[in-house]
């Protein structure tokens, strides 16, 4: 059989953490759907949020290589760089799935999102595809997106394959025996595009709820705010001085006040009720959205002053010391050159000329 036609794609169904039964009749639908359909390896697996790096799901995560597609309760982006963070790293692949649901939180991006630090480690020559099931409520949207990635990841690895093909001869030409997973009769392909075989029980072990925050290293400048605001010690720098997360356990449970304070929208938390902190797509002007109300003192606090009454409730919650605005607010490089001012800081210069 041709090595070519031979290629199978990863997909992998992340399963909510409720047991909600709107939730429970899409995965099921989707599942048996999938199951049948020709050259995909259909793997269950819990919350992807809730696995710990000893779980099986996570183990076998890590294990898969070639391209990916995952389906969870999570924004893309979310899923994305949580993938990211536990080192099963790829190209993001684009979706064709847009959300019917209008949210009046999240606003289509208008520009570029800043160039970030990017990830912390190697990414390997795949691409990994997330669908967010919240998108849909039929499943064969989803069965329709999965059939049209992986035609376009066949065609990518065929064209790949034909053409490492045109600059060598192959072990057959040469007559020597081909390897065993050119040979394998499950369909394993000789770039090890087909993850390892689990049990479901395996896959499905029980998994508790999980808090931690997630950072898009694709918005991550590394200005290291949230190190200086968590007074908890969930963040640190690794040798080269890059801000990650060090000690998720260590994060207050309900907490998002660092997604607050980051400028750059790239802390998320995946399980929070805000799509903007959630991971949904980041709005216009810079990822923020202006409320006049809060900034003219009306009945909401600004993201900032959210921030900190977040987090002294937590401070308080620990045994210790309420500190307000004093720790962590003044900007860590207080000495780079000022940036051209965007429409913020002029709106911001406009009122205090007001006397606001």
């Amino acid at each position: 059989m041709n090595l070519m036609s031979r290629y199978r794609l990863n997909v992998v169904l992340s399963q909510s953490n409720s047991k909600h039964p709107t939730r429970r009749s899409l995965e099921e639908a989707l599942a048996a759907a999938l199951i049948l359909e020709s050259g995909l390896d259909v793997s269950i697996i819990p919350h992807l949020y809730d696995l710990d790096a000893q779980h099986t799901g996570r183990l076998f995560l890590e294990k898969v290589t070639g391209d990916m597609v995952v389906l969870s309760w999570l924004y893309p982006r979310a899923a994305f760089w949580l993938l990211d963070r536990d080192g099963i790293r790829g190209h993001m692949g684009q979706t064709q799935i847009r959300s019917a649901i209008v949210d009046d939180e999240v606003e289509p991006a208008a520009s570029e999102s800043p160039k970030g630090i990017g990830p912390l480690g190697p990414v390997p020559d795949r691409f990994i595809y997330c669908l967010n099931l919240n998108d849909a409520t039929d499943h064969r949207v989803f069965v329709e997106e999965v059939r049209r990635i992986a035609a376009e990841c066949r065609a990518r690895h065929e064209a790949r394959a034909a053409e490492t093909a045109s600059k060598q001869p192959t072990l057959v030409s040469l007559g020597l025996p081909q390897t065993k997973a050119e040979t394998d009769a499950n369909g394993a392909s000789s770039d090890g595009l087909v993850g390892p075989k689990l049990t479901p029980e395996q896959l499905l072990a029980p998994t508790a709820r999980r808090w931690y925050p997630v950072i898009d290293y694709s918005r991550c400048t590394n200005c290291l705010e949230c190190l200086d605001f968590c007074l908890f010690g969930v963040y640190g720098v690794d040798a080269l001085q890059r801000i990650f997360v060090e000690t998720q356990d260590n994060c207050k449970r309900g907490c998002p006040a660092c997604s607050r304070v980051c400028p750059e929208q790239a802390i998320m938390f995946p399980d929070y009720k805000s799509p903007a902190i959630a991971g949904a797509p980041v709005g216009a002007v810079g990822g923020l959205k202006i409320d006049l109300s809060k900034l003219f003192g009306g009945d909401g606090a600004d993201a900032l002053t959210q921030a900190v009454v977040e987090r002294d409730r937590e401070l308080i919650a620990d045994g210790r010391a309420a500190v307000g605005m004093t720790v962590g607010i003044p900007k860590r490089q207080a000495n780079k050159p000022a940036a051209p001012k965007d429409e913020l800081d002029k709106l911001v210069d406009d009122l205090e000329a007001l006397g606001f």
